[in-house]
């Protein structure tokens, strides 16, 4: 709460270990608090095992209206399921040996992506769990760049920043 206006999204990151179970998940859902100190929360969970991967997830995360991380990862599940009103989207496969961290046209390719999410749209190169697509309705959009080594990840933010401006 000392964040106030600042305060974004709060990532719940599940380890690779926990699978899907849908009363034991939605019973997690259950307890997020909505507000605190009168303060509106929003919160976010990321997966990481394949057992997620299953229509009843997003289905389940849509009755609570919580967004689930699209993870750009080389071992957890991509899902970009829209679920929520908000899309949280982690870029892990940039590499240290490239200045900007993702090569120019794959840095176009994600501020294409970003910039249909906040429009309301859902990009069409993108796994989804099931075939379900909300209301098109604009949305805020938090997209991290973060991967192994980490070096080049700001670069790379900076650079995705410039495209969607």
């Amino acid at each position: 709460l000392e964040l106030g206006d600042r305060l974004g999204p709060v990532l719940w990151q599940f380890a690779p270990t926990k699978k899907f179970d849908e009363a034991d998940f939605g019973g997690f859902l259950e307890l997020l608090p909505r507000k605190l100190a009168g303060r509106s929360l929003r919160h976010v969970v990321e997966v990481r095992h394949d057992s997620f991967c299953t229509p009843a997830f997003p289905a389940l995360l849509r009755s609570f209206v919580v967004p689930v991380v699209f993870a750009e990862h080389t071992t957890y599940p991509a899902i970009a399921d829209l679920t929520g009103d908000f899309v949280y989207a982690r870029l892990q496969k940039g590499s240290d040996s490239i200045k900007t961290c993702y090569p120019p046209k794959q840095l176009d390719a994600w501020a294409k992506r970003l910039q249909i999410w906040a429009s309301g749209g859902e990009p069409d190169d993108l796994p989804r769990v099931d075939g379900t697509s909300p209301a098109p309705m604009p949305r805020d959009v938090f997209a991290y760049v973060i991967h192994e080594g980490k070096v080049r990840a700001p670069a790379g933010a900076m650079e995705l920043i410039e495209r969607v401006k």
